[in-house]
This record gives structure tokens, sequence and C-alpha cells, in this order.
């Protein structure tokens, strides 16, 4: 989809990546796609045998997503208004499913630090795998400074 993809995970970052996102979108008359990746662990080695994730549990997780998602976008509804939002939840690990979704995008967004991860690093693992295998140009956002 040509347009802007941001990713958003629901950390200050990723909030403060997608109102930048929603003012690119707006000064350039673009859509923007809000795309929430989740993924369960992997199945768990109990020694003894493998314990699986019942339907219920995943629908549970994907539900828990989408209202992250819809938290986010309600939070942030003033700075989206007046751009056409497509919101997106997809299961897989984050820099690939934001790449994927970014396959036929004008620009990916990301936040330098999401949730997770080592807070002193520079970049976190997503933006730093989205700058080096991006399928179009990337900004990456820096946080917020104090005031």
């Amino acid at each position: 989809m040509p347009g802007i993809v941001v990713g958003v995970d629901g950390s200050e970052g990723s909030k403060h990546a997608l109102a930048w996102a929603a003012e690119e979108a707006r000064l350039r008359h673009a859509p923007l796609a809000v795309v929430l990746a989740w993924q369960l662990p992997a199945t768990f080695d109990t020694g003894a045998a493998w314990v699986h994730m019942s339907s219920e549990v995943i629908d549970d997780v994907r539900k828990l997503a989408q209202q992250r998602l819809d938290d986010v976008c309600s939070e942030l509804a003033s700075l989206l208004e007046g751009v056409d939002v497509d919101r997106r939840v997809v299961e897989g690990a984050t820099a690939p499913a934001l790449m994927e979704a970014a396959e036929n995008a004008d620009l990916l967004v990301v936040g330098t630090r999401g949730h997770g991860g080592f807070a002193g690093l520079l970049l976190g693992s997503v933006s730093q795998q989205c700058a080096h295998h991006s399928p179009c140009p990337i900004v990456i956002i820096p946080p917020r400074p104090n005031a």
C-alpha cells in the first residue's frame, strides 16, 4: 500500500513516532497504516513434553493486542483527525511484520526504543533491523527531549 507505515507497541517512543507519522501523512495527503505486531513466545519445553497454548489463549492475546492498538489510537485521536488511517494488528515478529507492511509504502516510521530490550542502547532491535532491511525509506524518531 502506498503511503506511510508506522509501528506502534504502546510505548512512549512509539506514540511519538505515531504523532510524527500522522503529521507527515497529513502534509503528504497520504494514507497512514498503524501497525502493531504481536507474537506468542515459542512453545515451552518442559523436558517431558511440549506445551502448546490453547486457541482461547491465542485469541485472548490477539484481542489484547487489538485493545492496545485501539488505546494508542484513541489517546492520539486528535492527531489522527483528517488522516486516512488503517489500523492493523498482525501476528509475527515485529521487524519482519513492519517490513512486510511497508513493502509498497512510501515511508516506514519507527521509534528508537519500544517495550523491551536494554534501555541503554541507542536503537532498539526493531529500529535497527528496519534501518538495515527496510524496503522503503525509513524515519527513526528519537525520544522526546525531557521538558
